[in-house]
């Protein structure tokens, strides 16, 4: 399934993906950011497990922000993945 998550406190301001059970797969930073870096991450996750994302990302910080591009997708990640797993 598709989901569209607006970030907060980042430079992207959205971020669009899918994930097929708990598979990352069509990772987009939308609306401004690094693009070097937001088109790295995508390809560096492409693939993997929700868990293992999470893992990997969860908790980077740039900055003085408290959070990340990075940071945020696997809040979008974790948020997408509850809601598949209440589904089913």
């Amino acid at each position: 399934m598709e989901y569209v998550y607006n970030t907060e406190n980042t430079c992207a301001r959205r971020i669009k993906f899918t994930l097929n059970g708990n598979i990352v797969t069509n990772v987009q930073f939308l609306d401004g950011g690094c693009p070097g870096n937001l088109q790295a991450l995508p390809r560096l996750i492409e693939g993997m497990t929700v868990e293992e994302v999470l893992k990997r990302i969860e908790g980077i910080k740039c900055g003085m922000r408290g959070t990340s591009c990075a940071d945020q997708l696997a809040r979008a990640l974790r948020q997408a993945y509850e809601k598949e797993k209440s589904r089913v």
